[in-house]
């Protein structure tokens, strides 16, 4: 079974964790496929110490997860 996971916020907190959650999903076993809409195609800028989307991304990609902007 596949998931998608569609992300439309620019809040990091939000994002940080729908991507690790996404990260969760793969490592059980699930293909994943992120979709970034809205305000969610800000995510390479909304980075911060607290909230490491691009950490989470980098890790999303290497897990074989694909995501669509």
């Amino acid at each position: 079974m596949a998931w998608l996971f569609i992300v439309s916020s620019n809040e990091p907190e939000t994002v940080y964790n729908a991507v690790r959650l996404a990260n969760v999903s793969i490592k059980g076993g699930k293909a994943v496929n992120l979709f970034m809409l809205g305000k969610g195609v800000e995510f390479n800028e909304i980075s911060t110490p607290d909230f490491d989307i691009k950490e989470q991304i980098d890790l999303f990609y290497a897990n074989g997860g694909e995501l669509i902007v």
